[in-house]
């Protein structure tokens, strides 16, 4: 039998603060959207301002993070003609997305879930994606220290 660690809705929702955050501080409304470690969504938040088509993206580079346990940064480079996964993006009924702004997200080592964020210049979402992990770390680290996470 298997034991598995995921992301809750909690954990999603500090994702999504950590992310709303860094977002108004660039001035940039985004498309933020969380899985769990099978590609599930758990919680997705639209800022008022984010782009329609960015909900479906955001979503999918959660997905593409979750499902390949890789940044979709990595994916893009690695997805070029002659490189070893070319047509990535064309894969799984196109949800496979290989612009940058989906992150895994791990704790102790162990992968947990994702982080998809979408409307942004590919840098701006994967900083907004990063300050998402940021925050979920910090908030996780000082539950410890605490003691009130056990």
């Amino acid at each position: 039998m298997l034991t598995v660690n995921r992301l809750d809705l909690e954990d999603a929702n500090l994702l999504i603060a950590g992310a709303k955050a860094k977002a108004h501080e660039i001035g940039v409304d985004m498309c933020i959207a969380v899985t769990d470690e099978s590609c599930n969504l758990i919680a997705f938040e639209r800022m008022d301002g984010a782009k329609i088509p960015s909900i479906t993206v955001a979503i999918d580079k959660a997905y593409t993070a979750s499902g390949t346990r890789k940044g979709t940064h990595e994916l893009g480079a690695a997805s070029q003609p002659g490189k070893p996964v070319y047509g990535l993006q064309a894969t799984v009924g196109g949800r496979m997305v290989i612009i940058a702004g989906g992150l895994p997200v791990s704790v102790d080592g162990e992968f947990v879930g994702a982080i998809g964020v979408s409307t942004g210049s590919p840098d701006q979402d994967m900083a907004v994606a990063e300050a998402g992990i940021e925050a979920f770390m910090k908030f996780n680290n000082e539950q410890i220290c605490s003691g009130s996470k056990t």
